[in-house]
């Protein structure tokens, strides 16, 4: 009996260690942007139709999808979002940014070194010509400034609202625990979305924001359109990146689908 207790506790590590070798093959990780155009994403900037790239404001070149404002003479408040074309309700998603460069004459105070990932947004052929944002839950990137800090992988919420602590989360944006991020560095970022149910932000393999039950805030006047039948939750949606007058790049834009 002795022997054969031995042998387990030292073939059990092995065996966890071989399952879990197969589970990361079994991963498929799929690249959403291709590196070489915008084959399946479409532009959203206020003020113009969905799939007009005004100012050229998304492109790619070298492999990176590019956020630049050279054709602006003024932001003017040109919010934009890029969607990709399928929506999701469980996954990973995965990328890397940095944010290079000046903010274009006219950006808000507020947006230097500023942009982000939303998640469960509405389709874009849905969101009004002059709306600004989708309705969605943004995962806020952020640079730091040269001094004080910063953090990234906030979460801001328009049109929507998030349950924390099992209680209802009605502010705009809330912080994360992240490092600050200076510089033109590249940065990776993660997010675990969960479906209706729960939402992570990881940084550097650690979580530093989690909440759940996102739903749509019936206060919202865009919001207000989606609902149907009384139901608030939001359980999948579209993923968009953001521009918001600071040139920024994105790379390495990669989604694990997850069961649900």
């Amino acid at each position: 009996m002795k022997t054969r207790i031995l042998i387990t506790a030292l073939l059990l590590p092995c065996l966890l260690l071989l399952v879990g070798a197969d589970k990361k093959k079994e991963e498929k990780w799929v690249s959403l942007f291709n590196g070489k155009n915008l084959d399946g994403w479409t532009v959203k900037i206020k003020g113009f139709e969905a799939g007009e790239n005004f100012g050229d404001t998304f492109g790619v070149e070298n492999g990176v999808m590019k956020v630049g404002y050279s054709k602006y003479e003024n932001f003017a408040g040109k919010f934009g979002h890029i969607f990709y074309k399928k929506s999701y309700s469980h996954y990973r998603l995965r990328l890397e940014y940095r944010f290079l460069g000046e903010q274009v004459p006219g950006g808000p105070g507020w947006a230097l070194r500023n942009s982000g990932i939303m998640l469960h947004c509405q389709d874009p052929k849905s969101m009004g010509k002059d709306q600004n944002f989708p309705v969605s839950i943004e995962v806020q990137l952020l640079g730091g400034p040269k001094a004080g800090d910063r953090t990234t992988a906030n979460l801001c919420t328009p049109g929507t609202n998030v349950v924390m602590n099992g209680e209802l989360v009605r502010r705009h944006c809330t912080g994360s625990t992240s490092k600050t991020y200076r510089g033109d560095e590249w940065v990776s970022v993660e997010v675990e979305v969960r479906g209706g149910e729960v939402i992570k932000h990881i940084m550097g393999g650690e979580t530093v924001l989690t909440y759940d039950k996102p739903q749509l805030d019936d206060r919202d006047s865009d919001a207000k359109k989606l609902i149907k039948d009384g139901k608030l939750l939001l359980e999948e949606g579209f993923i968009s990146l953001q521009s918001e007058s600071h040139p920024c790049e994105f790379r390495k834009v990669e989604l694990l689908v997850l069961d649900k």
